[in-house]
């Protein structure tokens, strides 16, 4: 009776072991695709500044998203991603550049961006440069930004 409760314990430990580490194999999938997404949705972000394409900035965002830019109102949903386009573009980015600092979660329904940003102007001069939390959410389209809070490094005047 004891060797049979014995190996029991033994099944299970390997059990435990394996669907353990199976686990944890797919979060780290999870994890590397929604990091690969995020890398692919911030290299044709600041291209909807280049060519003045409210669409494209629009289409990073998640149909329920909400922009929370600092010293502004919140903007929801893709009408208030394409009003927060048309409002900030007459201020001059035409470039920028996203640096990720860090992907947190385990990349099933969220994760959470961690970076830092600069915006240039026309000229490709750097005129505001600042950081950012983004929740980003997988939607049937792919992984979307879902909550977007940035500010920048200059003091408010």
């Amino acid at each position: 009776m004891k060797t049979n409760k014995f190996l029991f314990a033994i099944a299970l430990t390997v059990i435990s072991f394996f669907y353990v580490n199976h686990a944890q194999a797919q979060s780290k999938s999870n994890l590397q695709e929604a990091k690969k997404a995020i890398a692919a949705s911030n290299s044709i972000y600041f291209s909807s500044y280049v060519k003045n394409d409210a669409n494209i900035f629009a289409d990073r965002y998640a149909d329920d998203c909400i922009i929370m830019a600092p010293n502004s109102k919140s903007y929801y949903g893709r009408k208030g991603a394409i009003e927060f386009f048309t409002q900030s573009y007459p201020h001059g980015p035409r470039n920028g550049k996203f640096t990720t600092t860090a992907v947190y979660g385990d990349g099933k329904e969220y994760v959470t961006e961690q970076g830092e940003m600069q915006i240039m102007d026309e000229k490709g001069k750097v005129f505001d440069e600042g950081k950012y939390l983004i929740l980003w959410k997988k939607t049937p389209a792919g992984w979307k930004m879902f909550r977007d809070s940035f500010g920048s490094y200059r003091p408010a005047k």
